[in-house]
Parts: structure tokens; sequence; C-alpha cells
């Protein structure tokens, strides 16, 4: 197998894989917040609590995935132009 053809199976292995992962889980954990939809902050104790509501994620604590986006974007701009 020459390197390009495999470089190209590796791509397209990688980019099926990424594209089936948008489908079946169109959400993902929030970067900033972890998941908790919210800042862990500490009190003066150094006890952790509760902190301001994450304002990237609202507090739902998901994200949609960029594929996904990208996706959602594309089918809306088909469905505008094939009225």
């Amino acid at each position: 197998m020459t390197p390009a053809l495999l470089a190209i199976a590796l791509l397209l292995f990688v980019t099926l894989g990424y594209a089936s992962l948008c489908a079946v889980s169109p959400f993902e954990a929030c970067r900033k917040c972890n998941g908790f939809g919210f800042a862990m902050a500490t009190d003066r104790k150094g006890k952790p609590k509760r902190g301001k509501t994450c304002r990237r994620c609202k507090g739902h604590g998901k994200r949609i995935r960029v594929g996904r986006w990208l996706y959602n974007r594309a089918s809306h701009t088909y469905r505008l132009g094939s009225r």
C-alpha cells in the first residue's frame, strides 16, 4: 500500500468516525464547566460550593458538537434554497 493511499484511508476513517459520533451523540459535555452547568467555587474555609451558572452552556452542561452544528447549518441552508 502506498503512503498516499494509506493517508487517504486513514483520513476517510477518521472523518466517517466523527460523522457517526455526531449522528449518534450530537451533544457533548461543556468544556468550561465539565458538564456541571456551573463553575465550582470555594468558600472562605476552602470547601467547594456551587458558583455562577456557566455562560457558555447556559447552565445545561451540554454543548452541541462542531460537526453537528455544521450539519445543522448546511441542512438549514439547503432547506431555504430548495423552496
